[in-house]
């Protein structure tokens, strides 16, 4: 098939050159825009997602060979998560090659999250079904290189420490809610409360996911706390 130049500027960017275009336009075509002979990357999305995950995990493994089962856990969690993907897309400017339904592109759909990460793992399988495994791994492991570097620090966050904090006293993990939310869809501002069992509280709003403002909120709880 003819492929665009925004397709191949994509491709140099992702570091693979598609040996079957047509995998990767069906990457990028979200269910808005899909037909009965143009389908979605659903299928992929859940192929990319194992793919990355098993690359992920064997990362791991491999760069710390003392590192128990609880330590990788909250790593690998940090590493595949879709804040992460959707990182990596917005790295790519992927989301000015998504194919776009007419009102999913009016409501903001190129910035939103989930929308990014969902493409960002149809890429990966697209490229595993291309190429296999191990270009599929090569190209992961190029893109993921900085955050597999520091991920030991990443995966210190906030609401971990929180819920290690509460176990240790005997508490069950503490609860997250969403008490307030403006903004339009594809930049919502949410207003977090956590929660602990003798009713201890702390709030934080802000712009972004909902994990990154409970985040936020588990931070202020951990302050409160001392």
């Amino acid at each position: 098939m003819k492929v665009s130049g925004e397709l191949r500027d994509f491709m140099a960017r992702l570091g693979h050159d598609f040996a079957h275009p047509e995998l990767l336009v069906r990457a990028l075509t979200h269910g808005s825009v899909a037909s009965p002979t143009r389908p979605d990357n659903q299928r992929l999305e859940f192929l990319g997602d194992r793919v990355l995950g098993l690359t992920i995990a064997e990362a791991l493994f491999e760069a710390d060979k003392s590192a128990s089962e609880g330590q990788l856990a909250p790593r690998y969690n940090t590493l595949v998560r879709g804040e992460t993907c959707a990182e990596i897309a917005r790295e790519l400017n992927l989301g000015a090659v998504l194919k776009l339904g007419r009102s999913e592109m009016m409501s903001g759909g190129r910035r939103k999250e989930a929308l990014l990460a969902d493409a960002m793992e149809a890429v990966l399988a697209a490229i595993y079904l291309d190429a296999g495994f191990e270009t599929a791994r090569r190209v992961i492991l190029r893109l993921w290189t900085d955050r597999l570097n520091s991920v030991e620090e990443d995966a210190r966050d906030a609401k971990t420490a929180l819920q290690e904090w509460a176990q240790a006293q005997g508490m069950t993990p503490p609860t997250y809610a969403v008490t307030g939310r403006t903004g339009p869809d594809h930049a919502p501002e949410f207003q977090i409360t956590v929660t602990l069992d003798d009713g201890r509280n702390a709030v934080a709003t802000g712009k972004g996911t909902k994990r990154s403002i409970e985040q936020l909120a588990a931070t202020e709880l951990l302050k409160k706390l001392g």
